[in-house]
């Protein structure tokens, strides 16, 4: 969620051209992440978690492209840039984190093993 904010937060300098393109991939990108995670935690099966957060995390190297292109073209000062790159891989390792841990655990007692 604080990747969300801050992404909204940086895309405020972006030229109001921008408002239709850029801007609203940064964004969309951004909002994907988390929206897929609790999807994909609200669903039944374990399978389908794994199926959202794999989503989520293509949304973030999505996210981190559009940071790129950002910053090439002098839409983000480089320390704003670092600064959320260093957010999109801290939130990349946290879903491969939670992909890992859901991968090995076991089903518990009465569920079933997807």
């Amino acid at each position: 969620m604080d990747l969300v904010v801050q992404c909204y937060e940086a895309t405020r300098a972006f030229p109001a051209s921008e408002q239709y393109g850029l801007t609203g991939q940064v964004q969309r990108a951004a909002v994907s992440v988390p929206a897929n995670i609790a999807e994909g935690q609200a669903r039944e099966h374990k399978k389908e978690f794994l199926h959202y957060l794999s989503i989520a995390h293509g949304s973030v190297a999505e996210l981190e492209t559009h940071i790129e292109i950002a910053s090439r073209i002098g839409y983000l000062e480089v320390d704003v840039a670092h600064r959320l790159f260093g957010q999109t891989e801290e939130v990349g390792r946290m879903i491969n984190g939670l992909r890992r841990s859901l991968r090995q655990a076991r089903p518990q007692k009465g569920q079933s093993a997807d």
